[in-house]
């Protein structure tokens, strides 16, 4: 067995959920939180206190302050629009950067400090923007990220791992909280060959939410005359309800809501009290759930197969439990699909057992995996579409679902007489015009010899390697004369200054607030002020109390339990936890009452640990 000199960890970056697991005896094996929690919320807050949150505590407060919390940023990534979170802006990929931060700490823990190595897995139709976006959120995390993998492909793997000597077609059906990813995988005695791959990467589990959200947003309009989805809380409040009643909806036929307070109008409180069902929710997403069939139905013809080849199909992802998606694949396939492994775990497992094959701790297994392009990459040429002659045509040098890495060559020529120069433009897609195509960089070959009398060849080389990052090399035939781009280093790190902008403002602000915690004097004595006065305020003002003003005196309360933890003992800051989260679960529900009780609740719990304190 080949001994390997620094941990190496699968982590599944979901748009809902994260996880991370490692090989522990020969099997993956999930690493939970210090909580004991073995997925987390990918969700990101920074505090009052000006503290990262990560996880749990940070989609509690998704409601109560929204725009302190980042969630489902996994959609954004390769993009270059900043993230706004407590009035800062961050790039897609920092934000997710926070949530591996958080990831590795539960991995220090376990292995000590030290490097760190990590596969993170990405769904298959990520574009190769996405991709590198997400092998650079992993390094601003601190872990060194030498490879990128598939999510279906991962939980093939998963699943494979305990079948090493069967031989069959299966097809993992991978739909969660963002992304959908179909993929066909051949078992042939522990080789695992990816076949071909579709999938869509908007949709999924949040579009879910959002229809329902949506839904219950009519109904206020038609009730009160009132969009709630123009007040960012109310908003917010309408999509966490609507999450948990489509989960509800997995387990029960109806679901009651009630919400007493989703918004205001002339100073009033607006609610809502309605039923729905579970075939008024599946109405609702019937037609997406419809393209996910439209991928089964792509992916197989690429494949070259039937319904009647495949022998299982493994379901992926939470959104999976929804009872209609098992309906549509059994009718479908004409066969109950397979849930031999944890919908929410099984891609971080399978990320752990590419981490152990590359580690040489999985040696011994004998597993070989193979995966495909999933796009097609060409470049953009004179040529004949629709029967004319027309610059802009795509031409495909590596099709999509060629098994990687690959490396091809194609041989084009010079459009103009005495050309010396050829701009290569490089594109994703399937399309046979370039500009409906994904664009992902350029480059210049010169010195080509002037010819007038016929045209110059040039060979194009594309190299697409297993982290779906692609080179691309020019060269002129006639004097070997050429020039290259790696489009990893082109696009999304245009130098290495930009990455450690990035790197130096992650960690200005985990400086900051550990700066922070550190203060004393003057700062805690006007948060001292602050709270005095808010008592007085609680006793000098009995009156009934509007959403807003519970809402900031809550928020000020928050702020004062997140100071006064940072000195305490162990037992209270469980204590001071608790009530932390009871503010955050209250002010969410926006009932008034309830907002009055627990402000004296925890009014008086700090009034009572401080006296004891003294």
């Amino acid at each position: 067995m080949t001994s390997y000199a620094r941990p190496i960890v699968g982590i599944d970056l979901g748009t809902t959920n994260s996880a991370v697991a490692y090989i522990n005896n020969g099997k993956p094996e999930i690493i939970p939180s210090p909580q004991g929690q073995r997925i987390i919320p990918s969700v990101v807050m920074i505090g009052l206190d000006g503290k990262v949150h990560v996880g749990e505590t940070a989609r509690a407060a998704q409601i109560a302050m929204p725009d302190r919390v980042v969630a489902a940023v996994k959609r954004k990534m390769g993009s270059t629009e900043p993230v706004t979170m407590a009035g800062q802006q961050f790039l897609p990929q920092e934000i997710s950067a926070m949530i591996l931060r958080e990831l590795k700490s539960y991995v220090d823990a376990k292995f000590g400090p030290g490097e760190k190595e990590a596969v993170i897995t990405v769904p298959a139709y990520f574009t190769d923007e996405q991709r590198r976006a997400t092998k650079q959120a992993g390094e601003l995390a601190g872990f060194i990220v030498e490879r990128i993998i598939n999510e279906p492909t991962a939980a093939a793997m998963a699943f494979g791992l305990e079948r090493l000597e069967e031989d069959k077609h299966i097809l993992v059906y991978d739909l969660g909280g963002g992304t959908f990813d179909v993929s066909i995988v051949e078992m042939m005695s522990g080789i695992l060959e990816v076949k071909a791959s579709a999938g869509n990467n908007h949709l999924g589990g949040e579009d879910f939410d959002w229809r329902l959200a949506e839904w219950l947003a009519d109904k206020i309009r038609k009730a009160h005359g009132v969009n709630p989805m123009k007040d960012l809380r109310a908003k917010s409040l309408l999509k966490e309800q609507a999450e948990r009643i489509k989960k509800e909806l997995s387990t029960v036929d109806k679901v009651e809501i009630h919400l007493p307070l989703v918004t205001m109008k002339d100073d009033q409180p607006v609610g809502l009290s309605t039923t729905i069902t579970r075939r008024e929710f599946v109405a609702l997403i019937d037609d997406l759930l419809a393209e996910t069939i439209d991928c089964v139905r792509q992916v197989l013809a690429d494949a070259g197969l039937t319904p009647g080849d495949i022998h299982d199909v493994l379901l992926v992802g939470g959104s999976t439990r929804i009872p209609r998606v098992r309906e549509l694949i059994t009718e479908f396939f004409k066969k109950e699909p397979r849930c031999d492994i944890h919908p929410d775990e099984a891609v971080a497992l399978g990320a752990a057992v590419q981490a152990g094959l590359k580690a040489g701790i999985l040696a011994d297994s004998g597993m070989v995996v193979t995966d495909v392009a999933p796009f097609s990459l060409g470049i953009a040429v004179v040529g004949n579409y629709n029967g004319e002659e027309r610059s802009g045509v795509f031409h495909a040098i590596i099709p999509r679902n060629t098994t990687v890495p690959v490396t091809r060559t194609h041989r084009f020529y010079t459009a103009a007489p005495g050309q010396t120069e050829a701009e290569i433009e490089i594109y994703q897609g399937e399309h046979k015009l370039v500009k409906h195509n994904h664009f992902l960089g350029k480059f210049r070959l010169k010195g080509i010899p002037p010819n007038w009398e016929e045209s110059q060849p040039i060979d194009v080389t594309y190299r697409y390697n297993l982290n779906g990052i692609l080179e691309v090399t020019a060269k002129c035939v006639a004097n070997s004369k050429e020039a290259s781009l790696t489009v990893h280093d082109a696009l999304q790190r245009d130098s290495e200054e930009a990455f450690r902008q990035s790197l130096d403002k992650l960690q200005a602000l985990y400086d900051q607030a550990t700066a922070a915690e550190n203060e004393t004097g003057a700062d805690d004595n006007e948060d001292d002020e602050d709270f005095d006065d808010l008592v007085q305020e609680l006793y000098d003002d009995p009156a009934e109390y509007t959403y807003d003003k519970l809402h900031h005196q809550i928020k000020r309360l928050l702020l004062r339990v997140q100071v006064f933890s940072r000195d305490c003992d162990e037992l209270t800051k469980r204590k001071l936890k608790k009530l932390e989260e009871k503010l955050v679960q209250t002010d969410a529900s926006g009932d008034l009452e309830a907002m009055q009780q627990v402000i004296d609740e925890v009014t008086d719990a700090l009034i009572e640990f401080e006296l004891r304190e003294e």
